[in-house]
């Protein structure tokens, strides 16, 4: 039924634990498989995915590239992207099977929806309750969530809105506009994110960055140059 999507590249530190919440969904038989993306790990996450028993597949290093493989590869009429230093809270089961039974029930007429989880950060931080209240307005206001929320996406919506493309930056954005917004819904579950790049660089410098990045996009600057501004 569901396919859970991750891309890694040397993630040791952050891996077990985003597997972690998907093994009671498998026992449930939610979950039906987990694909590891990965682009060229040096470090300890091939061992962490074979541990695990996920299926693994290689393809060229890049947040875009690996998520478009891993869905080629997918079996499930559902998709799962999830990044992988995001952890999903245990709610999330249940919140997805009722999704599941409100769609088999004509709730949502074709069923080709997308959701995505409530973002939160891994730190106890009074910029990081600021940063989580910014990305909910901007899921009130746009339905805009970014890749580190999750995207849960039924498959022929996917294949519809043309995939995840080839792109360096902003993958996620790309493709959850081109997904109609009466077809996006924002779930009440989080999916805490590590606070590793907003610790690096300063919550306020990284939040700006953030914004202005996006702001970019919206201008038509290209990926490539985003990229540079980004990293």
């Amino acid at each position: 039924m569901l396919s859970v999507i991750i891309p890694t590249l040397n993630a040791e530190e952050t891996l077990t634990r985003t597997l972690a919440p998907l093994v009671p969904a498998a026992v449930r038989g939610l979950v039906q498989e987990v694909i590891v993306v990965d682009g060229g790990s040096s470090d300890e996450t091939l061992e962490i995915v074979e541990a695990a028993g996920a299926k693994l597949v290689c393809a060229p290093k890049g947040r875009g590239p690996q998520l478009a493989a891993g869905a080629r590869a997918a079996r499930g009429n559902w998709l799962l992207f999830l990044h992988a230093d995001t952890v999903l809270e245990p709610g999330w089961i249940p919140e997805v099977e009722k999704l599941f039974e409100q769609i088999e029930s004509g709730r949502f007429r074709d069923g080709e929806m997308a959701a995505s989880f409530r973002f939160a950060l891994d730190d106890f931080s009074g910029w990081a309750r600021l940063i989580e209240k910014m990305v909910a307005l901007r899921c009130a206001l746009m339905k805009l969530p970014y890749g580190d929320q999750g995207l849960l996406i039924n498959r022929r919506l996917y294949e519809k809105a043309g995939g995840f493309r080839d792109l360096p930056l902003m993958e996620d954005v790309d493709l959850v506009r081109r997904i109609p917004r009466r077809r996006r819904l924002m779930l009440r579950t989080l999916a805490v994110t590590s606070p590793a790049r907003y610790l690096k660089d300063g919550f306020a410098a990284r939040s700006l960055r953030n914004l202005f990045c996006l702001a970019l996009y919206y201008l038509r600057v290209p990926p490539r140059v985003i990229a540079k501004v980004y990293s």
